[in-house]
């Protein structure tokens, strides 16, 4: 069988200057700016092989072993005719390339963490899915320019196809050509990030974002302000913050805007509820850990569900791994090197907030901040030669 296969990671990307609403819900264009964490693919990331051939008869998507419709979702489509479009006009420019836009296409796509549970697993998925078909085509467009075409597919996923630090400027034109991502600073830059998820939930969202934003920008009293006052500040102070490598203003800037935007879902009508008395409780948790350390030392942020991404350095990682170890001991995720250390809490830290933490969390994930996508070697990928997942076959 004539066969045409490409293969790539991405990585998940957890924002600290969240991103909620929609000017165009069609393009993908946000109300506001936003800037995330890309976090490492050691851990969490989304693999997809791309593959196409003149023997397939229709685009066809596999997802974590189920196949899903291509042709029912406008979002997947986009991205995949922005991408035949730029393949066809290469293919204009040399005549003797072979002609892959015009074959369709068969799509496999794998996370190693749990789907739509709030822990980005869209971004990574349609970051790893234009990447891998970029690659397929031999596409010469950079990742920025690639950024316009995955926000069509999910809108955070733009940051997810850079490494590091990574903003989504909203941009102003009607056409999105500018709303784009762009890197604040790579991995190497502060690569001292480091995070904890502390999974509360693998359960679907109850609202949906798509859903949850387009109710928040129709009905939400306080949006407008936070889109065109509050955000453009913070986008502009947490830049700084990064580039200084200053944790502390760092984490108050990403605890304010974790909160303020769960407090723009409650003013929501009928209001969102993304957070549980778990989520509550590591907030709680987290603010105890700095009152005790007596400095900032930790920053907890949630996106659109419940469970809890706390960032900190590598310099106070015993003390809050400590503190964590405390309540979570025996929890999956802890790693090998984490067995010797001590479960331990900061003098005069108040326990109340220990008990309701360590009932409500199921999985723990210690990850850091991490690179761009990566190119996986063809025999590591998900479609086998006769263009079927090689998981349907035990393979």
């Amino acid at each position: 069988m004539e066969l045409y296969q490409a293969t790539t990671t991405a990585p998940v990307n957890i924002a600290v200057i969240k991103y909620w609403g929609k000017r165009d819900a069609k393009l993908n264009l946000p109300t506001n700016s936003s800037l995330s964490v890309t976090l490492s693919q050691d851990d969490l990331r989304a693999l997809t092989t791309a593959s196409c051939s003149p023997t397939f008869t229709e685009d066809r998507l596999w997802l974590n072993g189920v196949e899903e419709s291509v042709a029912t979702s406008s979002r997947l489509t986009a991205c995949i005719d922005n991408l035949r479009q730029l393949r066809a006009e290469l293919e204009q420019e040399d005549p003797s390339a072979p002609k892959l836009s015009t074959f369709k296409l068969h799509i496999c796509s794998e996370n190693n963490f749990p789907t739509a549970a709030g822990l980005a697993s869209s971004a990574a998925g349609f970051a790893a899915l234009v990447r891998a078909i970029a690659d397929l085509y031999q596409l010469p467009q950079s990742a920025k320019d690639l950024s316009r075409i995955a926000r069509q597919g999910s809108g955070s996923a733009c940051r997810s196809l850079m490494g590091g630090y990574v903003s989504w400027e909203m941009g102003e034109a009607d056409d999105g050509n500018d709303s784009l991502a762009e890197q604040v600073a790579p991995q190497s830059h502060w690569p001292e990030m480091r995070a904890a998820v502390l999974v509360v939930s693998a359960e679907r969202k109850t609202v949906p974002s798509t859903a949850g934003m387009q109710a928040t920008v129709a009905t939400s009293a306080l949006f407008r302000h936070r889109a065109d006052v509050v955000v453009p500040e913070r986008m502009s102070a947490m830049k700084r913050a990064i580039k200084e490598k200053d944790f502390e203003a760092f984490a108050d800037l990403t605890m304010k805007d974790s909160n303020q935007f769960h407090a723009v879902c409650l003013d929501t009508s009928p209001p969102i509820f993304y957070l549980n008395d778990i989520s509550r409780a590591c907030i709680r948790f987290v603010e105890e850990l700095n009152r005790s350390a007596g400095k900032v030392i930790a920053a907890y942020t949630y996106d659109a569900g419940p469970n809890c991404v706390i960032y900190y350095t590598v310099e106070n990682e015993e003390i809050v791994l400590g503190a964590l170890k405390k309540c979570l001991a025996n929890i999956d995720g802890w790693r090998e090197r984490d067995a010797a250390l001590a479960a331990s809490l900061p003098e005069g830290f108040d326990t109340r907030t220990l008990d309701a933490v360590s009932q409500g969390i199921t999985r723990l994930i210690l990850t850091q901040v991490g690179g761009d996508p990566v190119s996986i070697a063809q025999e590591n990928g998900l479609i086998g030669q006769d263009g079927l997942p090689k998981s349907l076959k035990g393979q």
